[in-house]
C-alpha cells in the first residue's frame, strides 16, 4: 500500500500573464474567453510568449498540464495573420488527436481557419477529401499521416510549422522513424514545437537535429504516483473477482472508475458481465473502430457511463477530468504501464485512488 502524499504547504503558481495580455488576435482573446480562462497554467505562460514570438521551444511538462493550448493558442493566432501558414501537428494516439481537434473547433471558431482529424480507424476517403480542402492544420499519428502521403493524399513540402505532442510516448510506440521522415519532408525555415514529459536520449537527439536554437520551458510537478493511494486487493477465484469489483463498484465514492484488462475479450467479456449486472459498463480496445471508441469515451466523459474497461493500447492519451479510481482488474506488464494506469487519476491537484487485484 502507498498512500498519496498529502501537501500541507504548497507555492502558489503566479502567472506572469494574463490571458488577456497575450498579444493575439480580438477573435482569439474571445473565444479565449468563452472558455472562463483568465490564468494560464505554468507551461502556457511560460511557452506561448516564445511560440508568438515564432521561437522553436521544447516544452516539458506531464499530461494534463494544459500543453494544448500552449501551442494551439499562438499557432491559430499565426494563422489569422499569415495566410499561407500551415502546422501539422503529430500525436502518438487517435484520442488525443481527437482531443486536440476539439480544442481547435472552439479556440478556431468563427476564424474561417480549417483541420484535418488524420488518424486510423476511421475512414481514410473521408480524410482525404478533407485534405483536398487544403486545411490549415492536419492533426493526426504519424502512421495515418504518413500512409495518406503515400497515397498522394497529402503533401508536407508547404508546412512550416510542426508539433510533436507527447515526444516521449511516440518514441516508446515505435514512432522515431516516421518522426524522421515526416519532419524531413517539411519546409527548412520552419517553427517546431516539442513537447513531452520526459526528454530521454533519443527524443533530445531529434530535438537537437530538427529544431532552431529552441528554448526551453520545463515545468516541475509532483510524480503521477504521488497523487493517487495505492493499495491491493486479495482475490481468490475468477468467479469472485468478479464479485469483488461487483461490491466495490456499489459503494458511493466509485463514481467513475477505469478499469484496465490485459485483453481485447477480457475487456468485452467484463463490460457484458457489468452490464448484465445493471451496471452503465462499457469497453475499448484497439478492436473497436474509432466511432465505437469516441461513443464509449464520450459517454464516460458525459456521466452516462460509470465504468470503462480498458487496454493499454487503447487507453494511451486518455485525458478524463474526475476519474475517481483506477483498477488494475489484471495485473499490469510492467512498472511502466502501471504508472501509466494510475496516471489517470489523481489529475491536477486532485488524489485519486488505484486498487490492484492480486490473485491468491
Amino acid at each position: 500500500m502507498k498512500k498519496a502524499i498529502q501537501v500541507t504547504e504548497t507555492t502558489v503558481f503566479q502567472p506572469e500573464h494574463l490571458f488577456a495580455d497575450f498579444e493575439i488576435h480580438a477573435k482569439l482573446k474571445e473565444n479565449v474567453a468563452k472558455r472562463k480562462y483568465v490564468h494560464p497554467t505554468p507551461i502556457q505562460d511560460g511557452a506561448i510568449p516564445h511560440i508568438l514570438k515564432g521561437r522553436d521551444v521544447i516544452g516539458i511538462a506531464n499530461t494534463g498540464t494544459g500543453k494544448t493550448a500552449a501551442f494551439l493558442l499562438p499557432l491559430i493566432n499565426k494563422m489569422f495573420t499569415d495566410k499561407k501558414s500551415r502546422a501539422l501537428i503529430l500525436v502518438p494516439t487517435r484520442e488525443l488527436a481527437l482531443q486536440i481537434d476539439e480544442e481547435f473547433l472552439d479556440f478556431s471558431n468563427g476564424s474561417g481557419l480549417l483541420s484535418a482529424l488524420c488518424i486510423g480507424g476511421s475512414h481514410l476517403q473521408k480524410q482525404v477529401m478533407t485534405l483536398r480542402r487544403h486545411p490549415e492544420f492536419v492533426i493526426g499519428t504519424p502512421g495515418r499521416i504518413k500512409d495518406l502521403i503515400e497515397r498522394g493524399a497529402l503533401d508536407l513540402s508547404n508546412f512550416n510549422n510542426i508539433v510533436l505532442d507527447e515526444v516521449d510516448r511516440m518514441m516508446d510506440m515505435g514512432f522515431l522513424p516516421d518522426m524522421k521522415y515526416l519532419l524531413g519532408l517539411m519546409k527548412k525555415e520552419r517553427q517546431s514545437l516539442f513537447f513531452s514529459a520526459t526528454l530521454e536520449k533519443g527524443a533530445r537527439e531529434l530535438a537537437e537535429k530538427f529544431l532552431n536554437n529552441p528554448v526551453t520551458v520545463a515545468i516541475k510537478s509532483r510524480p503521477t504516483s504521488e497523487n493517487v493511494d495505492q493499495d491491493v486487493v486479495h482475490v481468490g477465484s475468477a468467479t469472485e473477482k468478479i464479485e469483488v469489483l461487483h461490491e466495490l463498484l456499489l459503494q458511493y465514492d466509485f463514481k467513475k472508475v477505469i478499469a484496465f484488462v490485459r485483453t481485447k475479450r477480457n475487456a468485452d467479456k467484463l463490460a457484458q458481465v457489468l452490464t448484465a449486472k445493471g451496471f452503465k459498463a462499457g469497453a475499448i480496445h484497439g478492436d473497436l473502430s474509432q466511432g465505437q471508441r469516441q461513443r464509449a469515451l464520450q459517454a464516460f466523459k458525459d456521466n452516462r457511463m460509470q465504468i470503462l474497461i480498458a487496454t493499454d493500447v487503447a487507453a494511451r492519451g486518455l485525458d478524463i477530468d474526475d476519474v475517481t479510481h483506477v483498477i488494475n482488474y489484471d495485473v499490469p506488464a510492467t512498472f511502466e504501464d502501471y504508472v501509466h494506469r494510475i496516471g489517470r487519476t489523481g489529475r491536477g491537484n486532485k488524489t485519486g485512488i488505484a486498487l490492484t487485484f492480486i490473485e491468491n
